[in-house]
């Protein structure tokens, strides 16, 4: 059986793609990689942030939806994103980073058993730092451009919250099919890690009952997680299939191959290939500097470009 080495990107919605760029790049400290539409809808941005080259397992991405609403917080949905930053000095860091900025934030306190800081961006996404003690993607690379000096920069994805009415069908999900190692539990909350000991991997499900969440500007979409390769992802396609969930079939999204299922609470994920990356189509040193489009939409560039709303620099 092949495992899970991680989460592989998460991706959300935005009302407004530059002031998404602004606090992303400018506040977060994080690289704009890829700048493309999504490819179901090509009139809308698809825009994507992470280390150096956008790295499986560093990367937020964002959809923007100019006339999108708000979100109405609720259950069976995924709930906060947890980002991985090197030490304790690291929060202290961000705190007086996020005061000087104006970022909405809490106090230094614990998430899921990590010296953590909750934070939200200006759509109301929730997110958390949380301290790694060392601990990331082994590909992260530094991104020496950044507004966020290197020893407290983001180094990827950590925990990711999950909120549903049926917790149990969920944590089943993750350790019968996928492998994950449940590392803690109590009656409302379950931690499961893809490689045990490692919070980049990690995932929180939290029971609620009620009403499920109305997704709008700050809400996250789906969740990806990685396998390596074109074999990894046609044996995971068999496994979703055999218990059970609708599969979307093997989609190429040229930057990687993935698939997509909802399981039983209706939580959206993608199963998504490390390779090629982001680099297929562009030089490292000018990642996300413009837009990028896969082969099979490039006779529509101009057509595609008068849609969009131009970036700011």
């Amino acid at each position: 059986m092949f495992k899970i080495p991680g989460h592989h990107h998460i991706s959300m919605i935005t009302k407004n793609a530059n002031q998404n760029s602004r606090f992303y790049r400018d506040v977060l400290g994080l690289r704009r990689v890829k700048v493309t539409v999504n490819q179901d809808e090509p009139s809308m941005y698809h825009l994507f942030y992470g280390d150096k080259t956008g790295s499986p397992g560093t990367e937020l991405s964002f959809f923007e939806i100019p006339p999108v609403g708000n979100t109405y917080r609720g259950t069976n949905a995924i709930t906060k994103i947890g980002l991985l930053v090197p030490s304790e000095a690291s929060l202290l860091y961000w705190k007086a980073r996020f005061e000087e900025l104006g970022v909405e934030h809490g106090e230094i306190t614990t998430y899921a058993n990590h010296p953590a800081l909750l934070f939200e961006d200006s759509e109301g996404l929730r997110m958390a730092l949380i301290v790694s003690h060392g601990t990331k993607v082994a590909h992260w690379q530094t991104w020496e451009k950044s507004e966020v000096p290197a020893e407290h920069q983001i180094q990827g994805m950590g925990p990711v919250e999950i909120t549903v009415r049926r917790l149990d069908k969920l944590a089943s999900t993750l350790t019968d099919m996928f492998g994950y190692t449940e590392v803690s539990r109590t009656d409302d909350e379950a931690i499961l890690q893809s490689i045990k000991g490692e919070a980049f991997g990690e995932i929180v499900v939290k029971y609620l009952d009620g009403p499920s969440e109305k997704p709008g500007r700050g809400s996250i979409h789906h969740l990806a997680i990685r396998v390596k390769n074109d074999e990894e992802l046609i044996y995971w396609e068999e496994q979703v299939r055999a218990r059970g969930f609708h599969s979307s079939g093997i989609v190429d999204r040229f930057y990687f191959k993935s698939l997509y299922f909802r399981e039983s609470n209706g939580i959206l994920f993608e199963i998504a290939t490390d390779e090629p990356g982001f680099t297929v189509d562009g030089d490292v040193d000018t990642l996300g500097e413009k837009l990028d489009l896969p082969p099979f939409l490039e006779e529509r560039r101009a057509e595609i470009e008068n849609n969009l709303i131009p970036l700011e620099d």
